[in-house]
């Protein structure tokens, strides 16, 4: 399977990503880990990638592209992969498209959670970087980022939205269902 795991901050991606790679024998992809791995081997990629994250600075999508590329060339990737954390724009989704041809995305599962359940959530965490208005500002830039991959997938035929409210385990399982039922539209 190559799956696309799509959702606001706070739905729950990382944790979801973990446990179906675990299920399914997947690598999990995720572009944070990817960019802090190439920063720490201090490799080409990850020398230019730190130049712009200690400016403060999005990584841009050349480079985010590239470390991705690379990763989906090691072997243990031909087995399947989940994405999680990427695409994070259409152009990102279209650079994939065209990097993985015929064997393009399977499915990409959208994880759903209203605003108010997100802030609730992250302002438990305790992080002090989560204040409310920092996770308003983080939700708006999803919406404007990231939510036109939900058109783009869904025109395509691959979106499944999940309701990611609820314990893990219901999550998990809502997730599996979606993933068994070998639905690749909507629901």
């Amino acid at each position: 399977m190559r799956i696309v795991l799509l959702g606001p901050p706070g739905a729950g991606k990382g944790t979801q990503a973990a446990r179906v790679c675990d299920a399914h024998g997947l690598v999990h992809l995720s572009t944070g880990d990817l960019l802090r791995a190439a920063v720490s081997a201090g490799s080409d990629l990850g020398r230019e990638a730190r130049a712009y994250m200690d400016a403060g600075n999005l990584v841009p999508d050349s480079l985010v592209l590239a470390l991705v590329r690379e990763r989906l060339n090691e072997q243990d990737a031909d087995g399947g992969f989940l994405l999680d954390g990427f695409p994070r724009n259409v152009a990102q989704a279209e650079a994939l498209d065209q990097d993985l041809g015929a064997e393009g995305i399977e499915r990409v599962v959208n994880m759903q959670l209203e605003d108010e359940d997100i802030v609730r959530r992250l302002l438990a965490r305790g992080r002090k970087d989560d204040t409310e208005a920092v996770i308003r500002n983080r939700l708006k830039v999803f919406r404007a980022e990231t939510a036109p991959l939900i058109a783009h997938y869904e025109a395509k035929g691959l979106l499944q939205t999940v309701d990611a409210e609820g314990s893990m385990d219901e999550v998990f399982d809502r997730v599996q269902g979606l993933l068994a039922n070998g639905a690749r539209a909507s629901s």
